[in-house]
């Protein structure tokens, strides 16, 4: 039954059982390769087998897999979910889960909810009380940062950029200090904007990477300071998908007249309580030792 045809009636229950088990109802989220087809897991392929339901950001491109793959989709549909499909394809699928059926949900490609409309459909499956399953695997998050030899302790996936020069750079601002690798996603036309915008807020001699086509035949990575992948990439465009990776703000060492220099300025116009919060959030400092400091300077005035 087509759930765009038949308005989202009833779908029945079907039992299709793998390894002697059939699939539990449930949303089920698949990660589906971002580049080479074989990256799709076993796991991932006996759900788009036995689901009642399938759901996928682009149906072409889940059909095409399923196609390589010897999936059936014996007589199923595919439900187009994505950003502008609206609130009636999620209460279809929602109604699916209602019914005790199965759903598995593809993105387009690489994990789902990772810069991806099923966030969306997660969420409102787990305000509905309705079990919520991942299917782990393919992530071009986690590609680049694997190839990329910068620090993976700690990272931060800021997603794609605006794209405007002035709200990019305000937006890039925002990340400049913190103590992680940064992740971003950007558009080809638009890398070597980016990058240069990566040079005004965060410094020419910043570690960078970025990462183009990742898993695909024309896979490339380039490694360099910001200033010289600003030139590499200002020279001339670039196609594919676009993986940009910052290596983290050197740490930084405050001394004593930095901050008292500071306390001093804000204490002429601020309570010492929010003097030292702002000194506080500016410098990186613990907020208790700032606070202890602007009493101190307070009551030598």
């Amino acid at each position: 039954m087509d759930l765009e045809e038949e308005g989202g009636e009833s779908l029945p229950a079907r039992e299709r059982v793998s390894g002697g088990r059939a699939l539990v109802p449930g949303l089920h989220f698949i990660a589906t390769p971002i580049g080479a087809a074989r990256d799709i897991t076993l796991r991932a392929l006996d759900i788009l087998r036995e689901a009642d339901v399938l759901a996928a950001e682009d149906t072409r491109t889940l059909r095409h897999l399923m196609e390589i793959h010897g999936v059936p989709l014996a007589g199923r549909v595919v439900l187009a979910y994505h950003d502008h499909s609206g609130e009636g394809a999620r209460a279809r699928l929602l109604r699916a889960l209602g019914e005790g059926l199965s759903v598995a949900y593809a993105s387009e490609a690489g994990t789902p909810l990772v810069s991806d409309p099923g966030y969306h459909l997660g969420r409102a499956a787990i305000e509905a009380g309705y079990p919520v399953y991942a299917a782990p695997g393919p992530s071009a998050v986690l590609a680049a940062l694997t190839v990329s030899g910068l620090p993976t302790d700690r990272f931060l996936f800021a997603g794609f950029p605006p794209s405007g020069g002035s709200a990019r750079r305000k937006w890039l601002r925002d990340f400049a200090a913190v103590p992680a690798t940064l992740v971003f996603y950007e558009s080809p036309k638009r890398v070597g904007e980016m990058l240069g915008d990566l040079v005004t807020e965060y410094g020419a001699d910043r570690a960078a990477v970025v990462c183009r086509e990742l898993t695909k035949r024309f896979e490339e990575v380039r490694r360099g300071t910001l200033a010289t992948l600003a030139e590499e990439f200002s020279a001339a465009p670039v196609k594919g998908e676009i993986v940009v990776l910052v290596d983290r703000a050197a740490e930084r060492v405050v001394g004593a007249e930095e901050v008292e220099a500071a306390l001093r300025e804000r204490l002429a116009r601020m309570s010492v309580k929010d003097a030292a919060a702002e000194v506080a959030g500016l410098l990186g400092l613990p907020r208790r030792e700032v606070y202890q400091a602007a009493l101190e300077l307070e009551k030598g005035r």
